[in-house]
């Protein structure tokens, strides 16, 4: 392990073919590891480390996580992918500048990945909310119903976001009435989203015939919170969907555009060891 080399993502790209999990157990894979391997240490510290600094772990450790029952030496050659990763960006933080002009505004962005675990017909969950251009709030999950379509597993994603807005809302309603600071929650978050389907449902409500009787009308809390000027949903390319990172494993330079959007920077200076030419090895351990 002191050997290897850095790592410039945190799970293999091959994963990118959702037909294919990269962690699914196979040949002399198969093998369950044994108590001496400490596999629930190491997805504890780094469950731990992907919901407080670092969240461009967060959908790889989800992922790894689902095997703690029985996990295998694939799964164990995915913790030390992400252990090489994170040796080589030590230096990495989220950076909230006093500087941003949009500092005392949030803004989401919500996606899906559809069938992200296609033996168990479910899909993924991922939302992020910055506050000055930085992460604040972010989750990567598997969801809990199966989604019929890849619209429905979006609406399943933007409502969850929806959620979290209200609750970040409140919270900083809470604190600046607190601190008598003017509140800014009386303007609609926004919330983005890359499905345009999803968006025209969203905007108009449920009530569109065969083309959503299948989605359970509960989730369309999304379109009531529009109606009361809460959130305002918008949508955006895909390309600058920062939610994207928590739905799937991504090629290395939309991996890097998005670990900077969300806010991740370099926050020292860094050593020799970790200024090596990280995409040269790339390799699984």
């Amino acid at each position: 392990m002191d050997k290897a080399h850095p790592l410039s993502t945190p799970m293999v790209v091959r994963s990118l073919d959702t037909k294919k999990d990269p962690y699914r157990p196979k040949g002399n894979d198969e093998m369950v590891l044994g108590p001496e391997v400490p596999y629930l240490s190491a997805i504890g510290a780094l469950l731990y480390l992907a919901q407080c600094t670092r969240p461009d772990i967060s959908f790889l450790v989800n992922l790894l996580a689902r095997y703690s029952s029985a996990p295998t030496r694939r799964h164990w050659t995915g913790i030390k992918h992400v252990l090489r990763y994170l040796r080589g960006t030590t230096d990495m933080g989220l950076f909230y500048s006093s500087e941003s002009t949009n500092a005392q505004s949030i803004i989401g962005y919500a996606d899906a990945g559809y069938l992200s675990d296609p033996h168990q017909g479910r899909s993924q969950t991922g939302y992020v909310f910055t506050c000055g251009g930085t992460a604040i709030s972010w989750r990567s999950t598997k969801q809990t119903l199966v989604a019929t379509s890849s619209n429905h597993s979006e609406i399943l994603a933007l409502h969850e976001a929806s959620r979290e807005c209200v609750w970040l809302r409140s919270v900083i309603h809470h604190i600046r009435s607190t601190c008598a600071i003017p509140s800014t929650t009386d303007t609609p978050t926004i919330l983005n989203e890359d499905n345009a389907a999803c968006i025209a449902q969203i905007t108009g409500g449920y009530i569109k015939g065969d083309r959503t009787k299948h989605i359970s009308p509960k989730f369309f809390y999304t379109h009531e919170l529009q109606k009361s000027q809460e959130i305002k949903v918008k949508q955006i390319r895909s390309s600058d969907n920062l939610a994207d990172l928590f739905t799937k494993s991504l090629p290395k330079c939309t991996f890097q555009k998005l670990v900077h959007g969300i806010g991740l920077r370099q926050l020292c200076k860094q050593s020799s060891w970790s200024m090596q030419n990280q995409g040269e090895h790339s390799r699984v351990l």
